[in-house]
Formats: C-alpha cells, structure tokens, sequence
C-alpha cells in the first residue's frame, strides 16, 4: 500500500451497524435529552412501542432490559416502566455507556463470568436445596448427552452455568450472569470455541463442579469453577490468535 492510500485509510472509521434495541436506545436517549421523556415519566406500554418502532418483542426488551440493569429505568408494580429520578445529564451518561460497550471483546466477558460465575458455585454449594441440586445434575446429564452424541451442546453448557447461579440465591448476581449470557452465545458461535474435543473437556469440568456443589463444600465448588473458567479463557485466547477468524460486522446480532 502506498504512503498516500495509508493516509486516507487511516481517516476511514469502521462503520457501525446498529442492532434494533440499539436504535431504540438512541431514540430513548433523544427523547430524554429533548425533555419530552422526563424522569419519573413512564413508558409507553411493550405492544404501543412494538407497534411504533415495527420490530418483534423481543428487541423491545432488550432495550428496556439493558437500560434497566444500568439504572436508566425502574419497573415499578402497578406504575409500569418509568425512567430514573436522576438528572438529565447522569441518565445521558448512563446511556452512553450501554450504546458504547464492546460487543465483540469475547476475552473481557469471559473475564467477567469468571469472577461471577466462581462466586456463583460458591454459594450454590452453601445455599441450594436437595431439590436444586437434584435439577442442576439433570441440566448437567442433558449437556452429557449432547457432548457425548457429537454435539458441542453450547446451548446446554451455558443453561448449567444459569443453574448454578439460580442454585446460588442471589438474585443480582444471577441476572449479571444472565446479561452476559447472549453475547457469550453468540460470539462462542462465531469464533467455534468449541471445537478440538474442548466440550467433552467441558463435561469433565462441569462434573466436578457439581460435585463440589452435591458435596456442600463450598471453597472446592469454587476452585472447580475457576479451573473450568481458566481452560475456557485459554481456549477462547487460542481461537483468537489462530489465523483468519470470522470477522463480524460491529453490533450485528442474531434475531431475537
């Protein structure tokens, strides 16, 4: 490339395609920002939002989730969904931190599940009923039967992972673990961390983190997560650094 081409492409951006919930976020902010939507106001209901924007449900909740988890909105009983009392510069701020977080750094989200996840075992093995446990083993045999019939069982991986939380009691850290969740589908899909024999490593991992959990002993529960997490980050790195992985388009994800 000459010395002329590498300037003008070094004043190029990428361009960001933005998903549905993106766009309604946008518009959430807007409307903030004009003062139409004020704090303590309340949103429209799901079905006039749908209606308005023309898109599923489902990307209509994923915008009023995500601004919810990051304190934009409030779900209030009998009131609906209605917009923080804070100011209009904090709500702007906060929006501005969802619109912006990295959508494809697959190494920082595993980072983040590890510290929950680890925590998650830990309490699953001091807190959970004979009947939870009973319900994760079952989770964890229909993820033995995917891996073992050829399947990478990904799906069934992840679904353990959102036991153990339940197991664990803790209602914030298991919706941390379950914002996370789709991502880490989508981007473990996209650079095949799975392959190479790595889901049936997985199964072996699994089990002894619910043994640790049937066992109540809590420190061994959370070691066996953290190795599990440990080899899945190694993994995660090693399909990274390979040659010619799949390059996604910024913020496209699969349909809701």
């Amino acid at each position: 490339m000459s010395a002329q081409a590498q300037r003008v492409i070094e004043h190029l951006h990428e361009i960001d395609l933005q998903t549905p919930a993106d766009v309604i976020i946008r518009q959430i902010k807007t409307l903030i920002s004009s003062g139409i939507l004020k704090p303590g106001d309340r949103l429209p209901a799901e079905r006039a939002l749908m209606e308005r924007f023309g898109v599923g449900r489902g990307y209509i909740r994923e915008a009023l989730k995500k601004l919810e988890f990051y304190g934009v909105l409030k779900t209030r009983p009998q009131s609906g969904t209605v917009v923080a009392s804070l100011g209009v510069k904090a709500l702007e701020g906060l929006i501005s931190n969802v619109l912006n977080l990295e959508k494809d750094d697959l190494v920082s989200l595993m980072e983040t599940r590890a510290l929950l996840e680890v925590q998650a075992a830990r309490l699953a093995a001091s807190r959970a009923s004979a009947g939870e446990v009973r319900e994760l083993r079952r989770t964890h045999e229909e993820f033995q039967k995917q891996v073992e019939g050829g399947s990478s069982g990904l799906e069934e991986d992840l679904m353990f992972h959102l036991k153990v939380a339940e197991c664990s009691h803790n209602s914030v850290l298991r919706s941390l673990i379950g914002l996370i969740t789709p991502d880490i589908i989508t981007l473990s899909k996209s650079y095949d961390t799975c392959r190479d024999g790595r889901f049936l490593i997985a199964k072996k991992e699994h089990e002894a983190v619910l043994q640790g959990i049937r066992d109540r002993a809590p420190e061994r529960a959370a070691a066996a997560m953290e190795e599990h997490m440990r080899r899945a980050r190694l993994q995660c790195t090693l399909q990274r650094k390979e040659p010619g992985p799949p390059r996604r388009r910024k913020g496209v994800v699969a349909d809701s």
